[in-house]
């Protein structure tokens, strides 16, 4: 390109040719070399055993694929890991958006870790949008202290449209994470809902969050949600709130004795803490160990794990059923034309809903 800087009526003054634009890509990049080496299913249990994390964060991602080709890989995974499962404690955390679950959760890890050493794993529920269906998976990056800690791992997971907010693969994420090593877990749920069934069908100690000044204490019983935690912390305990904090307390000591006492036999104990400061939390890790060595020596522990069992058996069977259902090529068929006539006003919804049911078994009668 011609520059008329360089004319004679410019002498002193010589523009030079620029540099024609280069590529982005570094021509010397090999496109194969930064490709992940897929493990088979004896690599991962072996990687997983010797406590291999980014071996282990493969099999947990593979487990909560929704790809039908990894579900039998997946399955023997867990099933050779099993065995080394179920030598840990396990912590549900629960409370309403900005209770300070995240935080204390960092405050948590970081007293447990330095009191009894160990491994901690911290599997953290986040919510899946219903419109795009993408989650944030960002609360990693509210734990600063324990994302430092080479004996902890942070694992968000999308609840993927699972009922209430757990996500439908953190139990066996668990036996996962324990096969690894991992001492001590924490789940942390999304919020107040139907989480906390899920949540407390898979953990050992139900720890709920509640935040002083926010309104009338005693709805939580009409949520139902304090009928299964085994501890309640009032968060924010400082500055000026202290009193709001002892107030709450009190209300929802008085709340608790409107329910009958737990299978456990445990009184749950309501105790104030601040998860910014660090106040407090010798005592809420006291609680928690003095409810573990409770029902150890009653037997509801070993009970407790047992009904969770039992209990993921049967959702396990009812999720089956559904992709069973769903599945199917001749229900696939006609499902529509069965909305059609609900939207029609030709059927209702029920009996839509029984003759796609009728349609089904007689299908599977069949084969």
């Amino acid at each position: 390109m011609d520059h008329p800087e360089n004319s004679e009526e410019y002498k002193g003054l010589q523009v030079n040719a620029g540099v024609s634009s280069q590529s982005i890509v570094n021509p010397y990049l090999k496109r194969g070399h930064f490709r992940r080496r897929e493990y088979s299913a004896a690599e991962m249990v072996e990687g997983i055993i010797k406590g291999d994390v980014t071996i282990l964060s493969q099999a947990v991602t593979l487990v909560e694929s929704v790809n039908p080709k990894h579900y039998a890989k997946a399955q023997e995974v867990i099933d050779k890991c099993l065995s080394h499962s179920g030598n840990s404690v396990r912590i549900g955390i629960s409370g309403v958006p900005g209770a300070g679950k995240s935080t204390s959760i960092d405050e948590f890890g970081i007293h447990v870790l330095e009191r009894t050493g160990g491994k901690l794993a911290v599997l953290a529920i986040d919510p899946s949008s219903e419109r795009s269906k993408g989650s944030i998976l960002g609360d990693k990056t509210r734990m600063e202290k324990l994302s430092q800690r080479k004996e902890a791992f942070i694992r968000p997971s999308p609840t993927a449209g699972s009922l209430g907010g757990v996500a439908r693969k953190t139990r066996e994420t668990i036996i996962l994470c324990e096969a690894a090593g991992f001492d001590k877990i924490f789940v942390e749920t999304v919020g107040v809902g139907q989480s906390e069934t899920a949540c407390h069908s898979m953990v050992d100690f139900f720890l709920l969050i509640q935040l002083a000044g926010t309104g009338d204490e005693l709805q939580g019983i009409k949520r139902g949600i304090m009928e299964i935690a085994d501890g309640i912390v009032i968060n924010k305990c400082d500055g000026e709130n202290v009193d709001r904090c002892k107030m709450a307390a009190t209300n929802f000591r008085n709340a608790l004795h409107f329910f009958p006492m737990p299978e456990s036999g445990w009184l749950p104990k309501v105790l104030c803490y601040s998860g910014f400061y660090g106040y407090g939390i010798k005592e809420v890790w006291d609680m928690i160990y003095q409810y573990i060595d409770f029902v150890k020596a009653n037997g509801y522990f070993q009970y407790r794990r047992n009904e969770q069992s039992k209990y993921w058996m049967y959702e396990s069977i009812n999720e089956n059923l559904r992709n069973s259902f769903y599945n199917n090529p001749v229900i696939a068929d006609h499902i529509k034309a069965a909305e059609q006539s609900v939207l029609g006003g030709e059927k209702t919804s029920f009996k839509a809903a029984g003759d796609l049911l009728d349609m089904y078994f007689r299908e599977m009668k069949d084969v």
